[in-house]
């Protein structure tokens, strides 16, 4: 929806992301939705969320199943510059999805986080596991 525009940066193999996803749909919403994986990252993206989030990059790095520590990433003393570089270089360093509505930008971990940036929700959404989150409406 246009008066309520949605950037939703989506990884399809995750199911956080998947039901964070779904969630935003049952609400009526269209969201923009970008593969990072496929698109990537530019510097100023990540910088730009980051700022929006206020948020360092370790709290949005993701360790499982990524490159991180054989970069040197899980290392306390890695740079934030260095943390980013690496997300610009390996798009699959960033943890999802985060989601930009106009009442925050947010890592949507868990997949409910989401509704706290949706101005509507449904009534209730069941996730992809069979759990039931009974919702507001």
């Amino acid at each position: 929806m246009s008066d309520f525009p949605i950037t939703f940066y989506h990884n399809p193999a995750c199911g956080t992301s998947r039901n964070a996803l779904a969630m935003v749909r049952a609400a009526g919403y269209a969201p923009e939705v970008i593969d990072y994986l496929k698109t990537g990252w530019t510097r100023e993206q990540l910088d730009g969320l980051l700022a929006a989030m206020a948020a360092k990059p370790r709290a949005i790095m993701r360790e499982k199943g990524t490159p991180a520590a054989e970069l040197g990433l899980t290392d306390p003393a890695a740079s934030d510059d260095a943390i980013v570089a690496a997300m610009v270089a390996h798009p699959i360093l960033v943890n999802r999805p985060i989601v930009v509505t106009p009442l925050g930008t947010k890592l949507c971990r868990p997949s409910e986080a989401v509704l706290a940036l949706l101005d509507r929700q449904p009534a209730s959404f069941t996730k992809e596991d069979g759990e039931v989150v009974v919702l507001g409406g």
